[in-house]
């Protein structure tokens, strides 16, 4: 099939029309007339983008290693920065479910957002078309600028349109958070650069390299390995988050819109950093400290979870979950073996779905309810049945449990860190009841017994607009639960490539 896309669509520079397409239908919002219009158009650009992400997917050859579809022009030719955008097996299958994720998004936004429709949808595409330049990004410094250039539509999302009375100081956490973890992110990539004029020989600026190929083929000296690896693995262990650079998570989650919470658990941006720069650019650094990276795993794993079991709040349960989920990821990745791997990205992947599905769900009760505090709750199930059988899947899911998309990627770290790190696998193990202990208490305090509150027994049921997404979410999780190789044979020619460099060097 992806011979006949690939003629089809053969010269279109895809990627570009995704990412570009999106500030586009940003200025498209000014110019209409009538804010009601703002939703329709970040809707229907969505749609398009959606399609743009599909057509990537279905005309990307798995069985081909290095990247496709590049694109490339020159943008600072002096200092050999270029715009170069591309994908490969480890970041193709990000697109969809990232458009995906914003659809859902938009539309479990569509009646909840009152006030400045036009200026919360325009941040929104902002949003997402730097988010998938984050994943299409060949250059360092385009990858770097894309970065930052999610901070300012979230520091807004935040601050205007959150729910909690500290919400400004929450947005103003976040960002300096962001900014002080993309300081040693910028240092890393310079070192780089000017790493291999040295090796080269040539001196800067003519020798500079800022292409992510370039320097993935040419690595750095040992010595110098080692201090990208600690910049860059702290650069983004800011927006991860790794413990101990967690802490505004938890209350972006209780300040912030819930929408804008689904999109920041659900991206997982700074893991996918590591996956992307951190152990490819320094993989003799990497192996020497795999340790770090197994211990930090299980840091999260066990500290989120034991965090989580604490909370009378579903918001911010979710938050200490997300934390506790992403050291899984970290631990797959430090096992450095193929199974690991695939199983960290196939972890990463699920966070959009069902992390993001959580939180969109606990959204429509925040909706409805006007709190997600245990206190408020009780006996949800009465008067929401269908709200609280979705929430109830996608929190299995997130527990791992067969049949769900969350089995197979569990599955695969475990195994892997049990055969590579032992103790780090048996404490991840005993992370893992640790959150089916939170999320069924949880869920049965809040969901479950005699309603309590008379805007609980009145509280309507899920719209069809919200059953729509919901059902969309549920069919992913079922979908690629139950037919894992969707998944795992799209990685697979990436993820042998990505062992095969970090195991040669």
């Amino acid at each position: 099939m992806h011979e006949s896309i690939q003629a089809l669509t053969e010269g279109l520079p895809l990627i570009s029309l995704l990412i570009l397409s999106l500030p586009l239908g940003a200025s498209l919002i000014w110019l209409l007339p009538g804010e009601y219009l703002a939703r329709w158009v970040a809707l229907f650009i969505a749609l398009i983008d959606l399609l743009l992400a599909v057509t990537i997917l279905l005309a990307f050859d798995p069985g081909q290693s290095g990247f496709q579809f590049v694109e490339q022009s020159n943008w600072i030719s002096s200092l050999n920065i270029h715009y170069r955008v591309g994908v490969d097996g480890i970041s193709v299958l990000f697109l969809p479910l990232t458009v995906l994720l914003f659809l859902g998004v938009v539309l479990s936004s569509w009646s909840s957002t009152r006030s400045m429709p036009r200026l919360y949808y325009t941040l929104l595409l902002l949003l997402e078309s730097s988010s998938l330049g984050i994943f299409c990004s060949l250059d360092t410094v385009l990858f770097f600028l894309f970065w930052e250039l999610t901070l300012l539509p979230l520091y807004f999302l935040i601050s205007f349109w959150g729910i909690g009375a500290n919400r400004r100081y929450a947005a103003v956490k976040y960002t300096l958070f962001m900014l002080a973890g993309g300081i040693p992110i910028l240092f890393g990539f310079i070192l780089l650069a000017f790493g291999q004029a040295e090796l080269s020989g040539t001196a800067p600026p003519v020798g500079l390299v800022f292409d992510y190929e370039t320097l993935l083929n040419n690595p750095l000296p040992a010595e110098m390995q080692t201090l990208v690896f600690f910049l860059l693995l702290l650069g983004f262990a800011f927006k991860t988050p790794l413990f101990p650079l967690h802490t505004w998570l938890p209350v972006v989650a209780m300040e912030g819109p819930v929408a804008i919470a689904a999109l920041m658990t659900g991206l997982k941006l700074g893991a996918y950093g590591i996956i992307r720069f951190v152990v490819p650019m320094a993989p003799a650094a990497a192996q020497e400290f795999h340790w770090l990276l197994a211990g930090l795993g299980v840091m999260g794993i066990l500290y989120g979870a034991v965090l989580a079991i604490a909370q009378t709040n579903l918001r911010r349960m979710l938050a200490y979950a997300s934390i506790s989920h992403v050291g899984l990821v970290l631990l797959g990745i430090a096992s450095f073996t193929i199974q690991g791997f695939q199983g960290a990205l196939f972890q990463l992947l699920n966070f959009t779905i069902i992390a993001g599905g959580l939180y969109i769900v606990t959204g429509f009760l925040h909706h409805r309810i006007g709190s997600t505090d245990l206190i408020n709750l009780g006996g949800v199930a009465q008067s929401m049945p269908l709200l609280t059988a979705f929430f109830l899947l996608f929190g299995l899911a997130s527990m791992g449990v067969p049949g769900t998309n969350g089995f197979p990627a569990e599955f695969l770290v475990l195994v892997s860190a049990l055969g590579s790190h032992t103790g780090a696998g048996l404490a991840a193990l005993f992370g893992m009841v640790l959150g089916a202990g939170y999320f069924l208490s949880l869920y049965r305090r809040a969901f479950l017994g005699p309603a309590r509150s008379a805007v609980v027994i009145d509280a309507l049921d899920l719209r069809r607009r919200e059953l729509l997404v919901a059902s969309v979410i549920a069919f992913l999780v079922l979908a690629i639960g139950l037919y894992p190789n969707s998944v795992l044979e799209t990685t697979r020619v990436a993820s042998e490539a990505w062992v095969a460099h970090l195991l040669t060097q």
